[in-house]
């Protein structure tokens, strides 16, 4: 069998999504059937495929959906216009009719012109549903609109598809959003390789180089493929794979990975891996097929929709065609009014209005507190999570290199020398840790540093600067540069200044801790909540860092890769996990985890847009609020569903007996759905 991957364009809604799913697993022609709904992805096996036939078979669950052989821009603007002018054209021609004052048949049929223009995207739905033996949402709403006409009640029906159809409207554009995420991270897919031909450099598509060949990366390009450095040396910039911002030192023998920028120098590199298995490939394709796995979670009402729809339909039935065979002195005509008063009773307005304004008005609170929720599934989820894993850098930490000490080894030297030296070389430089020994130098020293003495500076790839400085050789840089024999107590990055033949002071530099930090672990403890910690760090720093703060577990030296599979070891049907990120390199596991967290202050746009949640103050804080939140918006939501599935049984019942009519059905339906709205804004 083969494997086939198409982009469907016009797919609404998750829903969507796992009906298409499900119709198809149900021919024997397709096996292994995911549609992606985050991605606009379908992909699945079979030993031939014939691309009309499988749209038309799709098209039978969602009428508007296109098939696309490859990736293609999915632009809803022109559709979500359409609908647009469509609500307004219907709910026009419905005031008009309510306002020109021309007759009660004006009125009716500006009402029925109305219903039809505004019901035609979700009847249609409907019936298409009701040919595949399918009741949803879609059936519901129909019902409850032509029901709630047939009985006069024209502008409740109205109202439904209405409020409806603006919902559907927003989260179009909240999915066209959510869609940008995977092309987000085309930034780290390298766009060539300089293959090395004899001695001529050519440059290539990254997919020709074959294992064995020898591609040249110069300063300041991406490494296109894994491979084994066989000259040059330089520092790497790997932050985009690890998230870590410590530069990596590489030379001949080191082993390279493919998304890392050369910062200097010029490398030849022998290539170990062909591009479809490189790292930068493998995180590209985790992250767009991460959401295949992701937990479908289904809100209570749409569990219950399968149940209800079929249930009321039968009920009705049942009221019109039987009571007066089994009622003495109750006519066809009375129990075809009962069965339509019914029909109001059972109008789903309540539910289909109440419980997802409950999800929007959670997730408006949270906004105003700083905390972005994706969907109504992820707050629906967060009140669930008993385990957290953190990423460290960006997340734990600032993400900014602080010096933590300066320690003077040579006493002849005041403090304010040592900080002219550091800030003399370092000025001219670059590099992050040069910029963070700028900021602690222009901090602590009184004057302004003046360069224009310093003479033959270089950068030494991989160690540090020299500079000469009032007919004196200067040094900054690691142990091996400066030629510093002794045992390292420190734990951080660690440089020494030499002068002349002195070692004068050593600089300890770290990663600061984010404020509030530990006491946020500490809440989440207190909470039962376990907390992890997953980074790319060495192991000496992230058990530093853990210990600080508070952590539980952590474990190092990882890469993308290394998170994910970990990840799918901590996922299970007993817990839900929640995992905290910033970088490009966590979008992997921000979409496999039950919950995805991301930094928005200074988190990178791909992580953002493939997490569920974004903290935009950056403050750990903020997610125990958003949990808080989430137990508040569950809470109401089962109030709301009691209280309006208790007065429309209770009212049936009454109705029955002829003791309700149809001012206690619209009460059931219309009041019902007013006090149900009232008690979310004590969402807080």
């Amino acid at each position: 069998m083969k494997n086939y991957r198409y982009t469907i364009k016009g797919l609404d809604c998750a829903n969507c999504a796992r009906k298409i799913e499900e119709h198809l697993q149900q021919n024997n022609k397709y096996q292994d059937v995911v549609v992606n709904f985050s991605t606009s992805k379908i992909s699945l096996k079979a030993e031939n495929i014939n691309k009309q036939e499988l749209e038309k078979e799709i098209k039978t669950v969602e009428p508007e959906a296109i098939l696309f052989d490859k990736d293609s821009e999915i632009d809803e603007v022109e559709r979500t216009g359409n609908d647009v002018l469509r609500l307004v054209i219907g709910v026009a021609i419905y005031l008009i009719g309510m306002i020109a004052k021309l007759g009660t048949i004006f009125s009716n049929i500006c009402t029925i012109v109305a219903l039809i223009i505004l019901l035609y995207k979700t009847s249609k739905k409907a019936c298409k549903q009701i040919s595949n033996k399918i009741l949803d949402e879609n059936t519901l709403i129909t019902i409850s609109c032509i029901g709630a006409f047939l009985v006069g009640e024209g502008m409740e029906g109205v109202m439904v598809i209405t409020l409806y159809e603006i919902g559907k409207i927003l989260e179009s554009k909240a999915i066209s959003k959510t869609r940008k995420s995977i092309t987000d991270l085309m930034d780290i897919r390298p766009e060539y390789a300089n293959l090395k031909v004899e001695e001529k450099i050519k440059k290539v598509s990254p997919e020709e180089v074959k294992i064995g060949d020898i591609i040249i990366v110069k300063a300041g390009e991406k490494i296109p493929l894994d491979g084994v450095i066989i000259k040059g040396e330089s520092e790497l910039n790997n932050s985009a794979l690890t998230g870590e911002s410590q530069l990596i030192k590489v030379r001949k023998g080191s082993n390279v990975i493919s998304g890392g920028i050369n910062i200097n120098g010029v490398l030849e590199i022998k290539v170990e891996k062909t591009y479809e298995n490189s790292t930068v490939n493998q995180i590209l394709e985790l992250v767009e097929n991460a959401t295949d796995k992701k937990a479908k979670t289904e809100t209570f009402v749409a569990k219950a929709a399968k149940v209800y729809t079929p249930v009321v339909l039968i009920v009705a039935v049942i009221v019109a065609v039987f009571m007066p065979i089994l009622v003495a002195g109750v006519s066809y005509n009375e129990s075809i009014y009962k069965a339509l008063i019914f029909l109001v009773i059972s109008c789903p307005c309540s539910i289909a209005i109440s419980v997802p304004l409950s999800y929007f008005t959670g997730i408006g609170r949270a906004s105003k507190k700083g905390i972005l929720i994706k969907g109504s599934d992820y707050l629906d989820g967060l009140k669930d999570i008993n385990e957290i894993i953190f990423d460290k850098t960006g997340t734990i930490t600032t993400g900014k290199f602080e010096v933590e000490e300066i320690e003077i080894l040579n006493k002849t030297y005041t403090q304010e020398q040592v900080l002219t030296y550091l800030g003399l070389g370092e000025s001219l430089s670059k590099h992050p840790i040069a910029e963070s020994i700028n900021r602690k130098v222009k901090k602590d020293l009184a004057k302004a540093i003046n360069t224009k003495k310093v003479k033959n500076y270089e950068e030494v790839s991989g160690k540090g600067i020299q500079y000469e400085y009032e007919n004196k050789q200067i040094k900054i840089g690691n142990a091996s540069f400066v030629n510093y024999k002794r045992k390292i107590q420190k734990e951080g990055t660690i440089l020494f200044l030499k002068v002349e033949e002195s070692i004068v002071a050593m600089v300890v530099l770290n990663d600061e801790i984010k404020k509030g930090t530990k006491e946020a672990i500490a809440k989440f403890i207190k909470n039962n909540i376990k907390t992890k910690m997953f980074t790319g760090d060495k192991r000496e720093v992230a058990k530093r860092v853990a210990k600080m703060v508070g952590i539980q577990e952590v474990k190092y030296e990882m890469l993308p890769t290394d998170k994910y599979k970990e990840l799918e070891k901590e996922l299970g049907e007993n817990k839900k996990v929640a995992y905290v990120g910033d970088g490009i390199n966590d979008s992997p596991v921000l979409a496999r985890a039950d919950i995805g967290i991301s930094m928005g202050g200074i988190g990178s746009s791909a992580a953002i847009e493939a997490s569920d949640v974004v903290i935009m103050t950056d403050e750990l804080e903020k997610i125990s609020e958003a949990i808080q939140v989430s137990k508040k918006t569950n809470k109401v939501i089962k109030q709301n569903l009691i209280f309006a599935i208790c007065v429309k049984i209770l009212i049936f019942l009454l109705s029955l007996f002829g003791f309700a009519n149809m001012w206690e059905a619209v009460f059931a339906d219309v009041g019902v759905t007013l006090i149900t709205i009232f008690n979310t804004m004590f969402i807080k």
